[in-house]
């Protein structure tokens, strides 16, 4: 049950509830299509990451396959020498957008428009060059799934948060606010009950006069 909001019993205190009741339920309807919105970037953001999931298995597996075959046609010693020439400083910027009011981040591998392999190519079979290849794409999809997952746990503690506001507003405050505005104006009614009746029996005195 809703608890009465402790004010003193006055028509002005009664103005003032009537205010912030208008007030919450106005800020209990941004809330809540504030809330929708969250959710459907949560849900979109959940499938995303799914899918990011599986692509980075996909391109691993292949990755896997590449290097395999590379190492039986090189023979790992050869190949781990070739593989140490591609060894470069790999930069990762973040950004961020706003989703809802929520800052979230934006993650972008930064390769400088060149190639992140520096083996010799005449040297080398196609086998290492699809393994290179693989890896920038699998580094990619490691950063993009970085990002994605997140803006899930971002997301996902912004709709609790809010969730809770709009349980707070629903269940606590507007009902409270209901309930303490009802009590004053029966107060007030009774009040002016029981002056009409005092003001019967004032002129009933006089009229006996």
């Amino acid at each position: 049950m809703p608890e009465l909001i402790k004010v003193r019993p006055t028509k002005i205190e009664l103005v003032k509830l009537k205010r912030r009741l208008s007030l919450a339920q106005r800020v209990q309807k941004i809330v809540k299509d504030r809330l929708s919105i969250l959710t459907m970037e949560f849900l979109q953001t959940a499938r995303d990451t799914v899918e990011a999931k599986r692509k980075l298995l996909d391109e691993s597996s292949r990755l896997y396959k590449a290097l395999s075959i590379a190492a039986g046609y090189h023979g790992y010693i050869a190949m781990e020498k070739e593989l140490i020439a591609t060894e470069a400083d790999l930069k990762v910027t973040a950004g961020s957008r706003n989703i809802a009011g929520v800052r979230i981040p934006s993650f972008e591998l930064i390769d400088n428009g060149k190639p992140m392999r520096g083996y010799n190519l005449v040297d080398t079979s196609s086998w290492l060059d699809r393994a290179a290849q693989l890896s920038e794409e699998s580094l990619r999809a490691i950063v993009e799934l970085a990002e994605l997952q997140r803006n899930f746990e971002l997301l996902a503690m912004e709709i609790n948060r809010t969730k809770r506001i709009t349980n707070a507003l629903e269940y606590i405050v507007i009902p409270g606010l209901q309930v303490t505005i009802k009590y004053l104006n029966m107060k007030f009614e009774e009040r002016d009950r029981e002056e009409k009746a005092r003001l019967k029996r004032v002129k009933v005195l006089v009229a006996r006069g």
